[in-house]
């Protein structure tokens, strides 16, 4: 369904980007699409080799690209370093669903004792609870809960049906996406005979500036000191964080991945889609974990790192796993034939 997105002339474009226009200034840009689907009025990127024949069948109004890219592009071109994140940056001049009005709604529940900052949003039946501290600017859905002693910093947003335990620092300008819990209990228990005895979690969480966390992720509090979630780092949906857990800064994690508890991620690494680190791993900064590895050691270099096997027909691969489970015998043969060739 296409909706209504503001108008922009591509001279002005240019200049809010900062990228060198060849072309048209006074062309009038309404919104964004693909290479292949644009019309004459819609900004589109090129950043993938893969996608050449589009760039040179566009019909777009104008194209962000490299200098080097710029020579097959029929139309306008907004030169650009790194085009991806120059198409990052003009997708939020385009966005219609951020404007949100100050004002707190009549069925919101605020404690006496909450700090409540300036040209604040927040929604119906929201319930904050006592010690709350809610930065200037910061929007927070209808039917969320903010635990004793929290912090928002400003220009936070959280959609509806957020939970923030007790005493959750979070940063400026954190994304926190509908359906997240920050501040559960972490998952530890201590074995007595032959039942469990659980162990009270008395850390908190600290969540740093620009963070963002989507959907359905849970994030849980320290068992004595805090889990920590550097700045800048961007979590996907469905992502399990344990307690104590400390993930560097500009840091990703991808949807349905999971971090055992007191495992240390380094800064800008990228955790992959459905990756299980272990508990008190430690990875170093600028690490790759590729898509549904399992992490059961400590990378202590940078790199890319993936574990697994790819995928094949269930026959190959059922042949596969008996061939995996002969391997042990197979080594200690070996060794028996060199020991014995000596």
């Amino acid at each position: 369904m296409d909706k209504k997105l503001p108008s922009i002339s591509l001279g002005s474009l240019a200049d809010k980007l900062g990228l060198a226009l060849e072309g048209d200034a006074d062309l009038t840009i309404s919104g964004l699409a693909t290479l292949s689907s644009a019309n004459g009025h819609h900004l589109s990127f090129y950043h993938n080799k893969k996608f050449h024949a589009d760039l040179k069948n566009t019909q777009a109004g104008a194209v962000i690209l490299t200098k080097d890219a710029s020579t097959d592009c029929p139309v306008n071109k907004l030169i650009a370093d790194n085009p991806y994140a120059a198409y990052a940056q003009a997708t939020q001049l385009f966005e219609t669903n951020s404007a949100v009005k100050a004002g707190i709604h009549s069925s919101a529940s605020i404690n006496d004792s909450a700090i409540v900052g300036a040209d604040v949003s927040i929604g119906a039946h929201v319930v904050i609870d006592e010690g709350v501290h809610i930065g200037d600017g910061v929007v927070i859905g209808a039917n969320s809960v903010i635990g004793a002693g929290s912090r928002i910093g400003k220009a936070s947003r959280l959609f509806p049906n957020v939970t923030l335990y007790a005493n959750v620092l979070c940063g400026e300008r954190a994304i926190i996406h509908s359906q997240v819990v920050i501040g559960s209990d972490g998952f530890g228990f201590a074995r007595d005979g032959n039942r469990q005895v659980k162990i009270a979690q008395l850390g908190g969480v600290c969540i740093g500036d620009d963070v963002e966390i989507g959907a359905g992720t849970t994030i849980d509090r320290g068992a004595l000191e805090d889990t920590v979630i550097g700045n800048g780092v961007k979590i996907d949906n469905q992502v399990q964080i344990a307690h104590n857990v400390k993930v560097g800064d500009n840091t990703v994690i991808c949807g349905c991945s999971a971090v055992a508890g007191s495992s240390t991620i380094g800064k800008n690494c990228i955790i992959a889609g459905a990756v299980g680190i272990i508990n008190h791993i430690t990875i170093v900064d600028d690490v790759t974990v590729t898509a549904m590895s399992l992490v059961n050691q400590s990378i202590k270099k940078k790199g890319i790192y993936s574990s697994g096997t790819g995928l094949s027909e269930t026959a190959e691969w059922k042949k596969s796993i008996v061939h995996f489970r002969q391997l042990d015998s197979m080594m200690k043969r070996l060794k028996t034939l060199e020991e014995n060739n000596k």
